[in-house]
């Protein structure tokens, strides 16, 4: 099977003593690519650079829910730089996060929207962010439709419901590891089988959300584990490993733009 992990942080402190072994790792378990997602000024600058020195990798750029507060149109403006790198074939990941509010609601709407509309004037995709924002962030890009390119509802974990209006909004669904996990994925591997094949992708959100069993052996998430997410998927889903792999390489593919693939 040939792999893309559509969302990691490598750019994580975790990774600092060994990202070579990390590649190496990825590569070894057939991820032949990966996205590195920015979440602020300093990580998106370092997920950049990381891609820029790794041949498969991939980066975006943009300033997390958790982070909106310290946003601002200089932020924005360095994104714009960076973006300019043909590594950056991405914006996020943005959106919005009422769970623990790190920064204030108006200040996560404000910035969410400033961001869609930069993404759409250099024509890059969206990594979306959403926890506990009760509809709103599907509110949002509704009344925002025209500046929406395309884009990912990354680490899915909505109901039947918001899984349509994604899907209507012409969103693709990133599926993690917590497909894996036997009672917090219990809901998500309910709604996996409803989604259509061309609209999947998969991902390991690296170093975090440490799918089954690896999650017994280890205690940090790397790209290579994103295999034993499309192993799971593929069972769940009742399909050959072999054939959806390949749909879902081609998804991530169409989604970024990545002509190569």
């Amino acid at each position: 099977m040939k792999l893309f992990d559509s969302h990691c942080h490598l750019d994580d402190r975790a990774f600092d003593g060994d990202i070579d072994a990390v590649i190496q790792r990825m590569r070894a378990a057939g991820v032949a690519a990966a996205m590195i997602a920015g979440t602020n000024h300093r990580r998106s600058a370092k997920a950049v650079s990381i891609a820029e020195s790794f041949a498969g990798c991939y980066a975006s750029v943009g300033i997390h829910p958790h982070a909106a507060k310290d946003c601002s149109d200089a932020t924005l403006s360095f994104f714009k730089k960076l973006a300019q790198s043909p590594k950056v074939i991405a914006w996020g990941e943005i959106g919005l996060d009422f769970n623990r509010m790190f920064s204030p609601q108006k200040d996560q709407e404000t910035w969410l929207i400033r961001q869609l509309e930069v993404a759409a004037n250099l024509n890059l995709p969206v990594i979306f962010h959403e926890r506990d924002s009760n509809g709103r962030l599907i509110e949002i890009l509704k009344n925002h439709r025209q500046t929406l390119q395309a884009g990912v509802i990354h680490c899915f974990s909505g109901n039947k419901t918001e899984l349509q209006q994604y899907l209507d909004l012409g969103l693709y669904i990133g599926i993690t590891g917590i497909l894996t996990v036997k009672s917090r994925g219990a809901d998500l591997r309910k709604l996996v089988p409803l989604i259509p094949a061309n609209r999947l992708l998969i991902e390991t959100d690296a170093p975090y959300l440490i799918p089954v069993p690896e999650r017994n052996q280890t205690r940090r998430n790397e790209p290579a584990f994103v295999r034993t997410v499309m192993l799971k998927l593929a069972e769940v889903r009742n399909e050959n490993p072999e054939d959806l792999s390949t749909k879902i390489w081609g998804n991530t593919c169409r989604l970024f733009g990545i002509d190569a693939c």
